[in-house]
């Protein structure tokens, strides 16, 4: 078949969003953030961001898929859950007097690159033996610094400081957890990936840093039974991993203080049940619709920008629009199983199904703290929350769907080419033909 025949048969293209919806997340939030540049003094900042957000959400939905095929509305979905993050983030600055929506800004052009940087390597790497070796090696390497020169903060000894930059290295390591254990796992390669998720946990259990052990822990052996079926061995790691958690609540004393606060935080509100008393009492005064952009107390909670940032949301907005962000994290969480389930590749598969297994993982741990459904654990919300690894890690995290869901739709269009080049004929059974 020709080049220019190849060219224009393409099959009917399913994605969504179109131009439209894409223009109005850029109005919603160049109106968002140009109303709080108005209120009160001219902010400077706020003009800035009300150009900078909206180009980059054009940039990552509708420029780069110009380039390779790409899951529009999984790109939609995460790029205005990281503008929802920069902007409330912003919002709570005014009176504060920090800059970190700006930072927030910043670290999402990063998470940008770092998107770019996974569905190229997903998209145009075919020898990964040597480059699985490579990444382990070094994530092996990053996870230990904070035992070394790190810094503890909630209990947890997780954070390095590089000049002025705070950097948690357990985010970014999740991206080659992911490449391992579905490499290894496609091939039936059992000791390096148990050997290599062994050590991570390890590592996480010495830094005191158990939300991200939990999130790794039920992703590899999601990923395990998804790659073998075994569903024994598989019991066999859900005892494990409660006796693992019946451990850590006997031996860490930050463990048993966050499920006593959960059991009843109103004994302890003048103290360690502060933070969950206000947590809810900010859901509560938002009601249906919310009090408004920038307004409400939430710097009355603790590390209200990380942890409880929802929290903020539906005080700010609405419980009936923290039903809609929990409904997008449900919808991504979905078009991800469903790139996952498409790929003709095991790896391809795995990884898909990693990426939105741990998307989906983190989503449920901070969201069900936060309303009080489990104890409250010191992890981020995925795009949302304040921290520049957290965000170019899930950003990252999308790329590697996004790798997948291209080679995905290269497969639907080399096939869709091959049927249109076959002759009635050719079409047809075998049997069936003359």
């Amino acid at each position: 078949m020709s080049a220019k025949r190849r060219r224009t048969l393409r099959p009917p293209s399913r994605r969504r969003p179109d131009r439209r919806l894409v223009s109005a997340m850029m109005l919603f939030f160049f109106s968002a953030f140009l109303l709080i540049a108005l209120k009160g003094e001219l902010r400077w900042q706020g003009f800035a961001l009300a150009v900078a957000v909206p180009a980059l959400i054009y940039i990552a939905t509708l420029w780069l898929p110009r380039f390779f095929p790409a899951d529009k509305l999984l790109l939609a979905i995460a790029n205005f859950l990281c503008a929802l993050g920069v902007l409330v983030l912003y919002s709570t600055d005014l009176e504060a007097g920090t800059s970190r929506g700006l930072q927030q800004a910043i670290s999402y052009g990063i998470g940008i690159a770092a998107m770019l940087f996974c569905i190229l390597l997903v998209r145009y790497v075919r020898r990964w033996k040597l480059l699985i070796n490579i990444i382990a090696l070094g994530a092996a390497g990053l996870l230990v610094l904070p035992l070394a020169i790190g810094t503890e903060l909630n209990g947890a000894t997780n954070w390095i400081r590089i000049g002025g930059t705070s950097l948690q290295p357990s985010e970014v390591v999740k991206i080659a957890l992911l490449l391992v254990l579905s490499y290894s796992m496609s091939r039936r390669q059992f000791w390096p990936w148990l050997i290599f998720t062994g050590f991570c946990l390890g590592i996480l259990m010495l830094q005191k840093d158990l939300g991200t052990a939990l999130i790794y822990y039920i992703t590899t052996l999601f990923l395990f039974f998804a790659s073998t079926g075994n569903l024994p061995l598989t019991g066999l790691g859900i005892a494990g991993g409660v006796g693992a958690a019946v451990l850590g609540y006997h031996e860490f004393s930050h463990v048993k203080v966050r499920v006593a606060i959960w059991q009843n935080p109103w004994m302890y509100y003048e103290s360690t049940g502060y933070q969950i008393v206000q947590i809810l009492m900010a859901i509560s005064s938002g009601g249906l619709f919310g009090v408004g952009l920038g307004l409400g107390a939430p710097r009355v909670i603790p590390v209200y920008y990380t942890d409880c940032i929802f929290a903020v949301i539906c005080e700010q907005f609405g419980i009936i629009f923290g039903i809609l962000v929990l409904v997008m994290y449900a919808i991504l969480i979905l078009r991800g199983a469903s790139i996952a389930a498409s790929a003709r590749h095991s790896f391809y598969g795995l990884l898909a199904m990693g990426a939105t297994t741990l998307l989906g993982i983190q989503t449920f741990v901070i969201i069900g703290g936060v309303l009080k459904l489990i104890p409250l654990t010191g992890v981020t919300m995925p795009f949302v929350s304040y921290g520049g690894t957290s965000l170019v890690s899930c950003m990252g995290l999308i790329g590697l769907l996004q790798g997948v869901a291209s080679l995905n739709q290269d497969d639907v269009e080399y096939d869709y080419e091959i049927s249109h080049s076959l002759t009635e004929e050719e079409r047809l059974p075998r049997a069936d033909r003359i």
